[in-house]
């Protein structure tokens, strides 16, 4: 059998490993997105309720929606605007973590395993998880950039409804066409800074704390690669990374959902250094955190069912264990 031949043969996940671990990664995030966007919605509401800038500049006009907390938000929101409403923005979130997770995921197997490189008893240190979880999340952050921004616009429509504002789109291609012919290429990728910043705070608590728990409890305990371990380890990991980053989420909501001149830049705020600042200064430290409880509700179901999925996923095609 020749060469060629011989590798026709082969397993497609041992032909195109990359490209095999991108579509797994694609699927079990897309399985997760969709069963805990509504926590989603709700965290981005809850993040820009009471934004000093908003006040500041009078762009505050109409009725002011009184929501407060996490019940109250969730539970106006299907009283005023429909169950289904739940669920707007859920496209552009579905085809941001194609992108995003398909990326961060290859890129960091790819660091730990060809880049960073593993100690000679198969153990990844720390630091060096760390520095690849990071990386990766920044990597395919900033590639994912423009659908994110596409899902948090979508995800405020049904606010501005409630405001008596006009809506902007009338759906997730309307919306990427209006925001490329605004503000251009640049426009699409508006708070992409604050975004990429996120995305590696979140990984470094993702990715990292999965990684290393898990090898953690195989090296140290009798625990063995089975679903048990896997639900400990992304326990911890959507906690670590809610904690890590939800300041930063915070800042990259507001500077994605703020009013734009024609020259695609911000009216609120001039760079996420300047919307970290004004928060802080016009709503106290804590208001980075808001958002904080729906954010770690839906981080920890999300991690649970997006690593067993992909583990299991993995597995059933014949792929090695993360």
């Amino acid at each position: 059998m020749s060469p060629a031949e011989e590798e026709k043969s082969l397993p497609l996940p041992e032909r195109w490993p990359r490209a095999s671990k991108f579509a797994l990664s694609a699927c079990a995030a897309a399985v997760a997105e969709l069963v805990t966007f509504p926590l989603d919605l709700t965290k981005t509401r809850l993040q820009v309720q009471g934004e000093a800038a908003v006040h500041r500049n009078g762009a505050a006009t109409g009725q002011a929606v009184p929501y407060r907390g996490m019940l109250r938000t969730a539970a106006g929101i299907v009283r005023e605007e429909g169950l289904g409403k739940l669920w707007q923005g859920a496209t552009p979130a579905v085809y941001r973590h194609i992108v995003y997770s398909g990326v961060r995921m290859v890129a960091y197997e790819h660091l730990r395993d060809s880049v960073l490189g593993r100690s000679e008893d198969e153990s990844f240190p720390f630091w060096k998880a760390v520095v690849g979880g990071m990386s990766a999340g920044a990597i395919g952050q900033f590639f994912a950039s423009p659908t994110d921004l596409v899902k948090v616009q979508m995800q405020m429509e049904g606010k501005r409804k409630l405001e008596g504002k006009p809506l902007r789109f009338r759906g997730v291609h309307h919306a990427f066409m209006k925001i490329l012919s605004e503000g251009g290429i640049r426009g699409l990728w508006a708070g992409w800074v604050p975004n990429v910043q996120r995305a590696a705070l979140v990984n470094m608590g993702d990715l990292t704390t999965y990684d290393s728990v898990k090898h953690f409890l195989l090296l140290n305990t009798p625990l063995v690669d089975n679903s048990v371990t896997h639900s400990i380890a992304s326990c911890c990991s959507g906690l670590v990374a809610a904690v890590l980053g939800t300041p930063a989420d915070v800042v990259k909501t507001r500077i994605m959902n703020q009013p734009r001149d024609k020259q695609g830049r911000g009216l609120l705020y001039k760079s996420s250094m300047d919307c970290l600042i004004q928060t802080v200064q016009g709503e106290g430290f804590m208001s980075l955190y808001k958002g904080f409880i729906p954010t770690w509700m839906r981080m920890a179901p999300w991690s649970l069912v997006f690593w067993l999925t992909y583990e299991q996923i993995r597995r059933i095609c014949g792929v090695n264990s993360f």
